[in-house]
C-alpha cells in the first residue's frame, strides 16, 4: 500500500451524516411501507490468523470484545468506514449491534435484508442462527421472526444482531470483480464485509415476494406475474387468493385487474409511450394481496439487433436503429470504494454522463445497489450489465496478449482461463441466474455481458444459451474484448494501442460490431489522485492536450467508423479509479478534466442522425417510497 496519497473524500463523503447513511428506501423496484434502516455505527472485531487482541475471547465475540466502531455499509478497508483495516484470508470480520422495533412495526413476519456482503457470512439474532449467504455482489433476505421471540423484552427488543464474514478475495475461485490483495494498475484494493444497505421490513404471512414485469411494446401490453410466499390470509377461503394489480401513467389509471398469483397475466394498455433515453417515461404499478401492498414501475421498450436501411446490422431500440454512445462505469469511489457515499453521488455520475451527451453506461464487473438502476431508469440512460468475474489466478498471456495479437483461445479449455474448479463454474452460473432475476425488471438494462477479456471466462456459448433462455428480451455481448467464441449478438472489440478502423471481416460478421473499450487517455490531477502510480493507455500532461487528443481520436477514428457499420462505443472511462487516471472525472468527483463543451461537441457526432433534445424525467413519487 506504499505510495498512497491521504484519503480523498468526495463532496458527499465530506458531508456524510453518520446517523443517516444511505437512508433512502433501497429497493425502488418493490416498495413497501414497512422499512427500518440498519445502516450506521456497528461494533466490529477481526479475529483469526495474524490478529492480535487484548482480553479473552472465551465467551465469544459480542459487546465488550470490540476492536472499535465501523460505519455500515462501508467496508473496513474504506476511509468512510472509520476503520482502515484489510481483512485477510483466514480471518473473520465480526459485526454486531442491537436493534429495537418501532411500535406497530411487527406484523406476521420480519425480514432482514442485506444489499451485499463480501464474500460469505453467517447471521444470528439473539444468539439464534438465522442463516447466511455466499457471494459478494448480490442481495439476500433472511426471515428472523422466530429469533425475535428470544429477545430479552419480547419482539420489540432490544435484539442482538451479529454478522460474521470471511473473504478469500483473489486467493480462491469466488467471484470478486476487480479486487486484489496486491492492488495495482487495473486491479483495485480488496474489500470485504457489508458494503450495501442493511434493512428490515415487516410483512403479512401471505405476502408478495416479487413482481415480474415484461413489457410487450409492439403488442401495447405488459405481462405481470405476482410472486407470492407462504401463509394464508385470515379472510381468504383458500391458501392462495387473487392479487389486484393497478397500472397508471401520468394521465391516470390504465388498468385494474385481479390476477392469479404466480401466473403470468397479460394486461393490455390503452395508450403506450415508449421509454427512450430522450424520454424516459415510466408507468406506475401497484399490487395488493390481502393485507400486503407493494408498488413498482416499468418502461415500455424493446431491445435487439437488426438491419438498417443499408442492410448493416445495428443495435435496435424500440425496433429502430439506435447508436449506444457509452462510458465504462466501474462504480468505485475514492472514499467508499464499491459503496457510493450517498444517493446524490450516484445521481451525479448518471446526470454527468447524460449532460456530456452519452446515452449508455457499461456497468463494469459490478452489481450496483438497486437505487442506481432506478436512477438510470428515471433519468434515461441505457445500461450494459457485466457479470462479476471469478476464477483462480489468471494467466497473463491469456488475458493480456490479445491486446496486440489476434489470439483466440477455445474457452472450453477451462484451466487456461483459471476455471478448472467445477464448483467455481457452478457458482458463477448460479450468480448469473440470480443477477438476471434481480435486474430483470430494469427498463434501462439493454445488454448482458457475461465475460470480459477472458477473466474467468468459460463455456461462453453455453452461458449465452442460458442467458437467452432466462431473458430473451435483451442483447448479449458474450465475450467482451477477445477470445470471441462466435456467439451472442455482438462482435465485441477492445482497441487501445492501434488506430481503430473497421476491418472487412468484422463488417462481414452477421452480428452488430461494437467497440466496447477504447481510449483510456490519462491525466493526473494533483490533489485528487489516489497513488503515485499512473495507469492509462496514453498519457497526457495538460488538460488542453487531453482535450485535443480526445477530439482527434473521435473525429478521425470513431465517427467515420459509425458510417462503416460501428453500432456502439464504450469510452474508458467515467472516472479515475485508484491508479487508473484515465477518467473524464477525478476519482473524488471534484474535477472534470475537460470542459463540458469539448466532450459535448464530440458526443453530438456519435449517432446515426441528430438526436432529439434530452428530456430527463425528474424524480417524483413514481416508483419511489
Amino acid at each position: 500500500m506504499s505510495g498512497l496519497r491521504p484519503p480523498r473524500l468526495t463532496p458527499w463523503g465530506e458531508i456524510l451524516d453518520p446517523n443517516a447513511v444511505l437512508a433512502e428506501y433501497p429497493r425502488p423496484q418493490l416498495v413497501r411501507n414497512s422499512y427500518l434502516n440498519l445502516n450506521g455505527s456497528w461494533h466490529y472485531a477481526i479475529t483469526g490468523p495474524g490478529t492480535q487482541r487484548s482480553g479473552g475471547m472465551d465467551d465469544g465475540v459480542g459487546p465488550g470484545a470490540a476492536d472499535g466502531e465501523i460505519l455500515v455499509p462501508f467496508s473496513p478497508e474504506t476511509p468512510l468506514s472509520g476503520v482502515g483495516r484489510q481483512l485477510q484470508p483466514g480471518q473473520t470480520l465480526h459485526y454486531w449491534r442491537t436493534i429495537e422495533l418501532p411500535g406497530g412495526f411487527h406484523r406476521d413476519r420480519v425480514l432482514l435484508h442485506f444489499g451485499a456482503v463480501d464474500q460469505r457470512c453467517t447471521v444470528s439474532v439473539n444468539g439464534q442462527d438465522v442463516g447466511g449467504h455466499r457471494g459478494g455482489f448480490l442481495p439476500f433476505t433472511l426471515d428472523i421472526t422466530e429469533a425475535l421471540q428470544h429477545g430479552a423484552q419480547g419482539p420489540a427488543g432490544p435484539h442482538l444482531l451479529q454478522v460474521d464474514v470471511q473473504d478469500d478475495s483473489d486467493t480462491s475461485y469466488h467471484s470478486r470483480g476487480k479486487q486484489k490483495l496486491k492492488r495495482g494498475g487495473i486491479w483495485y484494493t480488496a474489500q470485504s464485509g457489508i458494503w450495501q444497505t442493511v434493512w428490515l421490513e415487516s410483512v403479512p404471512a401471505a405476502h408478495i415476494d416479487k413482481l415480474t414485469l415484461l413489457p410487450d411494446l409492439p403488442g401495447a401490453a405488459i405481462e405481470v406475474t405476482v410472486h407470492t410466499s407462504g401463509g394464508r390470509h385470515p379472510a381468504a377461503d383458500s391458501a392462495v387468493e387473487r392479487a389486484l394489480v393497478t397500472i397508471a401513467d401520468d394521465a391516470g389509471q390504465l388498468a385494474s385487474l385481479e390476477v392469479e398469483p404466480n401466473v403470468a397475466t397479460r394486461i393490455p394498455l390503452g395508450r403506450v409511450r415508449p421509454w427512450t433515453p430522450e424520454d424516459p417515461f415510466l408507468y406506475d404499478v401497484a399490487a395488493v394481496l390481502g393485507d400486503d401492498r407493494v408498488t413498482s414501475y416499468f418502461g415500455m421498450r424493446s431491445f435487439g439487433t437488426g438491419p438498417d436501411a443499408a442492410g448493416t446490422t445495428r443495435l435496435l431500440l424500440n425496433g429502430e436503429p439506435y447508436f449506444h454512445a457509452g462510458l465504462l462505469d466501474q462504480g468505485y469511489w475514492s472514499d467508499g470504494y464499491l459503496t457510493p457515499p450517498s444517493d446524490a453521488a450516484m445521481i451525479h455520475d448518471i446526470e454527468t454522463a447524460k449532460r456530456l451527451g452519452f446515452t449508455m453506461l457499461r456497468k463494469h464487473i459490478k452489481v450496483e445497489p438497486l437505487r442506481w438502476y432506478y436512477h438510470c431508469d428515471r433519468l434515461g440512460i441505457l445500461v450494459w450489465q457485466d457479470m462479476v468475474n471469478g476464477g483462480t489466478s489468471y494467466r497473463a498471456p491469456v488475458i493480456t496478449a490479445p491486446v496486440l495479437l489476434p489470439l483466440r483461445l477455445d474457452d472450453t479449455r477451462h484451466a487456461k482461463f483459471g476455471r478448472a474448479d467445477a464448483s467455481g463454474r457452478a457458482d458463477f452460473m448460479d450468480e448469473l441466474h440470480d443477477t438476471v432475476e434481480l435486474l430483470r425488471n430494469v427498463p434501462s438494462l439493454a445488454v448482458w455481458v457475461p465475460f470480459n477479456e477472458a477473466w474467468g471466462q468459460f463455456d461462453a456459448l453455453a452461458a449465452t444459451a442460458e442467458l437467452r433462455r432466462l431473458d430473451p428480451s435483451r442483447t448479449i455481448d458474450h465475450a467482451s474484448g477477445w477470445h470471441d467464441q462466435g456467439g451472442g449478438d455482438l462482435k465485441s472489440l477492445h482497441v487501445y494501442f492501434t488506430p481503430f478502423k473497421l476491418r472487412k471481416r468484422w463488417r462481414a460478421d452477421p452480428r452488430a460490431v461494437v467497440l466496447t473499450e477504447y481510449g483510456g487517455y490519462s491525466l493526473r490531477m494533483p490533489g485528487h489522485d489516489f497513488s503515485a502510480r499512473e495507469f492509462g493507455y496514453r498519457r497526457c500532461r495538460t488538460a488542453a492536450e487531453l482535450a485535443a487528443a480526445f477530439t482527434r481520436l473521435h473525429e478521425r477514428q470513431i465517427v467515420p467508423a459509425i458510417a462503416d457499420g460501428l453500432s456502439a462505443i464504450v469510452y474508458t472511462q467515467l472516472s479515475d479509479v485508484e491508479d487508473e487516471l484515465n477518467g473524464l472525472l477525478s476519482y473524488d468527483r471534484r474535477v472534470a478534466k475537460m470542459p463540458d463543451a469539448v466532450v459535448q461537441a464530440v458526443t453530438a457526432q456519435l449517432s446515426y442522425e441528430p438526436r432529439p433534445a434530452l428530456n430527463p424525467q425528474t424524480e417524483s413519487t413514481r416508483g419511489t417510497p
